[in-house]
C-alpha cells in the first residue's frame, strides 16, 4: 500500500481519516500534531523548566524524544527527565535502564527516585505478594513522588505521556464508577499552590501511533507490560475500548469530544476545592492528611500486625 502523500510504501493507516503514511510522513505528521497541541493549549510558556515523567516505556520515551525535537530551538525552555522506580521485580529494572539510555542519548538531566528510598517500601513489598489492588497504591505514590521531585528540581510544569487511549480509558472508568466529581477534576481550572501543573502533549494521539513512533525512532527495544496491569479495572476498559475502536474507528476520540462538552457544566457544579497541606508530609491535599500518607499508614499498620 502506498503513502497517500508520496509513492513510498505506507507503514500506517490512520483509520479515522483513511490516510496511509510512509515512515517519513508519519513522523512528520506525529510531530506536527504534538506541536499543534502544545501551541493550541499553550502548554509551554516562556522561560519554562519542564520535568518529563520518563518511565522508559513507549509513551514516555516518545514524549521525551518528541519534546526534545520540537523544543530544541527554544533556548528559554529546558527539559529534564524524572523516572519513578516503584520497585516491581523483573519489570522496572529493564525500563529504568531504557530511561537512562534515552535521557543520555537526548542529552537531558535525569533523576531516578524510588518508592523504597522515599517511602521505605517498594510496591512488591507494599502488596506483600498478594494480587490485590496494586494500582491504587502505585498511582497515588507515583503521583506524589513525581510532584515532590519536580518541585525539588525547580520544574514549572510536569509533562506526562498520557495518550488518547489513556484519556478515553480514564473518562470511561469514571463513568462506570459513577464518580462524576472525579470527572470534573480531570480538567482543573486553576493552579493549586504546591502542585506542579501537568501537561499532556500526546493526549490526542492513539496509543498504537505512539508505539509506532517509538519503534521507528529506535527508542525502546521491546514492550514490557507491568505484571500488575491486568489486575485493574483499567485493563478491562482498555481491552473493551480497543475492540470498539476496531469496529468503529474514532470511538476513543469521540469519548473525549463528548466529555469536553460536559466539562463546562461539570466544573460549574463541582467547584475546585482549595487545598491544604498534609500534616505528615506537607504535600497539598484535601483535609488534614494526603492520600499517600493515608495509604502508607495503612500499609505500615498491616505490616506491624503481621510482625506480631
Amino acid at each position: 500500500m502506498k503513502c497517500s502523500l508520496c509513492d513510498r510504501a505506507a507503514i500506517v493507516t490512520q483509520r479515522a481519516s483513511m490516510r496511509h503514511l510512509c515512515q517519513d510522513h508519519f513522523v512528520e505528521d506525529f510531530q506536527a500534531r504534538v506541536k499543534d497541541t502544545l501551541n493550541r493549549e499553550r502548554m509551554v510558556g516562556d522561560n519554562e523548566r519542564i520535568a518529563v515523567a520518563l518511565s522508559g516505556g513507549k509513551d514516555s520515551s516518545a514524549l521525551l524524544f518528541v519534546l526534545a525535537k520540537i523544543l530544541e530551538e527554544r533556548k528559554d525552555v529546558e527539559i529534564f527527565a524524572v523516572t519513578i522506580d516503584e520497585g516491581i521485580e523483573g519489570y522496572r529494572e529493564e525500563t529504568v535502564r531504557s530511561a537512562k539510555k534515552l535521557a543520555s542519548d537526548v542529552g537531558v538531566e535525569h533523576a531516578v527516585v524510588s518508592f523504597k528510598d522515599h517511602f521505605g517500601l517498594g510496591l512488591d513489598e507494599i502488596i506483600g505478594g498478594k494480587k490485590e489492588a496494586p494500582c491504587t497504591y502505585c498511582g497515588v505514590f507515583r503521583k506524589a513522588l513525581l510532584n515532590m521531585t519536580a518541585k525539588e528540581m525547580g520544574a514549572s510544569k510536569v509533562a506526562t505521556g498520557h495518550d488518547l487511549d489513556d484519556e478515553a480509558q480514564t473518562v470511561l472508568m469514571n463513568y462506570l464508577k459513577g464518580d462524576i466529581e472525579r470527572l470534573a477534576r480531570l480538567y482543573p481550572r486553576k493552579t493549586q499552590q504546591g502542585l506542579v501543573p501537568r501537561i499532556k502533549p500526546l493526549k490526542e494521539i492513539l496509543e498504537r501511533e505512539v508505539a509506532l513512533y517509538s519503534m521507528v525512532n529506535g527508542l525502546y527495544s521491546k514492550m514490557v507490560d507491568c505484571p500488575y496491569a491486568q489486575l485493574s479495572l483499567r485493563g478491562d476498559v482498555r481491552n473493551m475500548l480497543n475492540e470498539l475502536e476496531v469496529e468503529c474507528p474514532g470511538t476513543k476520540a469521540s469519548i473525549i469530544r463528548g466529555f469536553k462538552k460536559l466539562s463546562e457544566p461539570l466544573n460549574r457544579k463541582y467547584l475546585q476545592a482549595e487545598l491544604s497541606r498534609c500534616i505528615s508530609c506537607g504535600e497539598p491535599c484535601i483535609g488534614e492528611t494526603c492520600k499517600a500518607c493515608q495509604l502508607l499508614g495503612r500499609v505500615r499498620a498491616g505490616l506491624n500486625v503481621q510482625a506480631q
